[in-house]
């Protein structure tokens, strides 16, 4: 029996086996009606999980949705990461707002789109989006995993798809990124501290097995307590409590009674 490797390598391309489907199903169909990358022109490159990104926007922007918005985007560069917009109502056309507000309401779409991580902006002549930076949608997606902004079922799918494509790479790629930036961070925070002299406390020592420390006992000669007992100053003397002295009262006797 041939293992997984041995079957992998017989396995048809996808573009061949397409073919060979297409000649059964769709036997002599006019090439004038059938679109190819190699022949005609007008053509970009787009990632395959762009679809399950523009449901997890619109999911993201209920009410305005934004997932189109993208995709207009991503159909108007020219096969780099780097779109320049020099006439807004076209995209604005292109992604279907008509009308006077066609061109504000397509802006409002581009601000949901960079807070949510899948483009990043520069200002030029035409305006807040004149440069437009096309994120990557699978670490997008993982961005907005990392915030708590994305379901767990869409996820799972995007999860799925990735491995069919052979994607998975990216994800790890992110991660990787994210603790090179926590570690340069940390570096970074300790030669800030070591610059301004700033040393951080010690940690406060456990209160476990704590000993309480006893005042410590000075034992003394019997020379020296009675050196001690001679410098000490000498009690105050007790005030003697004075007796009240009374009055001596003076008795007057009566004069004698003159002789008739």
């Amino acid at each position: 029996m041939a293992n997984a490797k041995q079957t992998s390598a017989r396995r048809l391309k996808m573009v061949e086996r397409a073919q060979q489907q297409m000649d059964l199903h769709f036997p002599n169909f006019s090439e004038a009606w059938v679109w190819h990358r190699k022949r005609n022109d007008g053509y970009t490159t787009m990632p395959r999980t762009l679809p399950l990104a523009m449901q997890a926007i619109d999911d993201q922007t209920k009410g305005q949705p934004a997932g189109h918005t993208l995709f207009c985007l991503w159909a108007r560069s020219p096969d780099h990461a780097l779109v320049t917009i020099e006439n807004p109502a076209t995209f604005a056309s292109e992604a279907g707002f008509v009308g006077a507000r066609a061109v504000d309401t397509w802006r409002r779409r581009m601000k949901q789109l960079r807070e949510l991580w899948f483009i990043q902006t520069k200002p030029g002549p035409s305006g807040e989006f004149h440069y437009v930076l096309l994120i990557n949608p699978n670490a997008a997606m993982e961005w907005l995993r990392n915030h708590k902004r994305i379901q767990e079922g869409l996820y799972a799918r995007f999860i799925d798809r990735l491995g069919e494509i052979g994607a998975l790479g990216e994800i790890e790629a992110v991660h990787a990124y994210w603790a090179d930036v926590a570690k340069a961070k940390a570096a970074a925070d300790a030669a800030a501290a070591a610059a301004s002299g700033k040393v951080p406390p010690p940690p406060p020592p456990s209160p476990k097995g704590k000993t309480a420390v006893m005042p410590k006992m000075i034992s003394r000669t019997a020379a020296e307590a009675e050196a001690a007992s001679e410098k000490a100053p000498p009690p105050s003397a007790t005030p003697k409590q004075e007796t009240a002295v009374m009055p001596k009262r003076i008795v007057r006797k009566p004069a004698a009674a003159a002789d008739d």
